[in-house]
């Protein structure tokens, strides 16, 4: 263990262990692991639970790293939401540092929704941890932390609940509209392919193909036996995808030196590990897949609308 690391422990430490153990006359106070996550506990929690984030919009949930402020927020909270099946390989070390007071919810574990595997990469065959790709994998979240949140402030769980049906009658619409709207590309035209193979449930979802240089992003990054293995798919396979596709937090130098390489247009970004910020095109979870499905749309030749 690094210095750094044994320096963030200690702290959490030490102030976990002078920290009041009782929230029952204080706001519940939350924290999520990001922002996609962050959201969804939000639609739940309403305006009597203080409800922040550990990762910032913008940055790669899977390759982050605590800092002193992430330490020292989590010193005052009661429950973390963290979506679990190995997409923050950095949650060991909040596990290491809790303690009775500090309740971990491993939310895509406890959701009723049935996994897919990881399809390529190092980690190909464990269960894929990107659920909240398709509104139906999201809406199980939805029902993991209410009942959390009910569990731990009983005299508010009706309100809770409500707003979780509120939730998921809203991604059963978001689901229909976002079918409608890639319901005009034409089947020989349905592949996604991805520098991170995050669309796995995207894609069972609305009937596409997903294939992606790498598994997941705290892999190795466009290794040279990977980049080879797409550049195959791509020379061998027909009919070829109309568009390439690169991720928000993810370089594109992968995915442009691909597009250059089979003569194919790169599109994006796509929104999958982060929201964007509050003035970008993903700015909420529904603002997200329906920007994703509309860069679909174009790149791979939907119907126009007359």
């Amino acid at each position: 263990m690094s210095m750094w690391v044994t320096w963030v422990c200690t702290l959490l430490f030490v102030a976990l262990m002078s920290a009041a153990p009782a929230y029952a006359n204080t706001t519940l106070r939350v924290i999520a692991s990001f922002s996609v996550m962050e959201e969804l506990v939000k639609r739940v929690a309403g305006d009597t639970v203080s409800v922040n984030v550990i990762v910032p919009r913008g940055e790669d949930v899977h390759r982050w790293e605590l800092t002193p402020p992430n330490v020292l927020a989590l010193e005052e909270t009661h429950i973390v939401f963290y979506n679990g099946l190995g997409l923050e390989p950095w949650i060991r070390h909040v596990q290491a540092m809790s303690d009775d007071q500090l309740t971990l919810v491993e939310v895509a574990k406890k959701a009723d929704y049935k996994p897919l595997m990881i399809s390529t990469g190092q980690y190909e065959g464990e269960p894929d941890p990107h659920m909240w790709m398709d509104p139906e994998g999201a809406a199980a979240y939805i029902d993991v932390i209410a009942e959390t949140l009910a569990d731990h402030l009983p005299d508010q769980a009706d309100a809770f609940y409500n707003r979780a049906e509120e939730a998921r009658k809203a991604l059963n619409n978001l689901n229909q509209a976002v079918k409608e709207r890639l319901d005009g590309i034409p089947n020989t035209n349905r592949t996604l392919l991805t520098s991170e193979a995050g669309f796995g449930y995207f894609a069972r979802a609305y009937a596409f193909e997903a294939q992606g240089v790498w598994g997941v992003n705290h892999e190795t990054q466009g290794s040279a036996q990977a980049m080879a293995k797409m550049s195959e798919y791509l020379a061998n396979n027909r009919p070829r995808p109309p568009a390439l596709f690169f991720e928000s937090t993810t370089p594109s130098i992968h995915m442009d030196a691909l597009s250059r390489e089979a003569s194919l247009p790169l599109a994006g970004p796509l929104y999958v590990d982060s929201l964007s910020g509050a003035d970008g095109p993903a700015a909420n979870y529904s603002a997200m897949l329906h920007h994703n499905a509309e860069v679909m749309h174009t790149a791979l030749g939907g119907a126009t609308a007359e």
